[in-house]
């Protein structure tokens, strides 16, 4: 299930123009990847988030497995389904929304769908998860704060959901309490920032002065390592972790020592 929020304000396509263009796009993907889907529809209304503000679908992909002793595209049948309305909302907010663009990542998002059904796989499933995660933290309501590790593998201890990034960084408390900063590697560049007053248990820090492809974020998880037997205390106590929220500026980090 894509999602997108609402942005700012482009010219509008009529419902004819969007169908076509989407039913063109649909045909030009090779047979192969088509294999179990029952077709196209597009639906006229929007689809907004059922509890997140400024939130739209703009397709889904709705399956359905019938029983069998095998697996296979006879058994597992797929429909995708775009909404017009969605795509309208969004390119009344945004002078630069791209029509054709966001119809084609809409459609290839939704066919993943299926192929991983197809495959019992689930890996997208979770992005969608870590990034309805992600949306209702930013509107102020709760959320799991290991949503980030729903996302998609982006490099040891990183993982990316939607355009925003998240590394994270275990610590200990005397650790912690000793440092003055904290420094992570990023692109093959090393950074600091100012060690902040409280570790908490989840410590998610927006990194500023570091510019992320697709003007995304960067995200430090500052994840406090506790003992085995404190963490099955706290599991048995059924106490909810202390996630905490800030912001920092990145130093690049000079070696004195690389001219040597």
């Amino acid at each position: 299930m894509a999602r997108k929020r609402r942005r700012r304000g482009a010219e509008a396509w009529s419902f004819a123009e969007f169908e076509a263009a989407a039913r063109r796009m649909y045909e030009t993907i090779p047979r192969e990847y088509l294999r179990g889907i029952d077709g196209l529809t597009i639906e006229r209304d929007p689809r907004p988030h059922p509890t997140l503000a400024d939130i739209y679908t703009l397709g889904e992909c709705l399956t359905e497995s019938y029983p069998s002793d095998w697996g296979g595209p006879e058994t597992t049948r797929s429909r995708v389904v775009l909404y017009y309305g969605s795509f309208q909302r969004l390119a009344e907010l945004d002078p630069g929304f791209a029509w054709e663009d966001e119809i084609w990542e809409t459609l290839t998002h939704e066919l993943r769908h299926h192929l991983e059904s197809l495959a019992s796989e689930d890996q997208l499933e979770e992005e969608d998860f870590a990034a309805d995660e992600s949306y209702a933290r930013f509107e102020g309501e709760p959320f799991d704060p290991w949503y980030y590790r729903y996302g998609e593998p982006a490099g040891p201890g990183v993982w990316r959901v939607e355009h925003d990034f998240y590394l994270e960084l275990p610590w200990r408390d005397a650790d912690f309490a000793r440092a003055s900063a904290i420094e992570f590697e990023w692109r093959e560049q090393r950074y600091r920032i100012p060690r902040p007053e409280r570790l908490g248990d989840v410590h998610f820090v927006l990194v500023q002065g570091i510019d992320v492809e697709h003007d995304g974020a960067l995200e430090l998880v500052l994840v406090r390592r506790r003992g085995w037997r404190d963490s099955l205390g706290r599991l048995l106590q059924g106490d909810e972790p202390e996630v905490l929220e800030s912001e920092a500026e990145a130093e690049v980090v000079v070696d004195d020592h690389a001219d040597a």
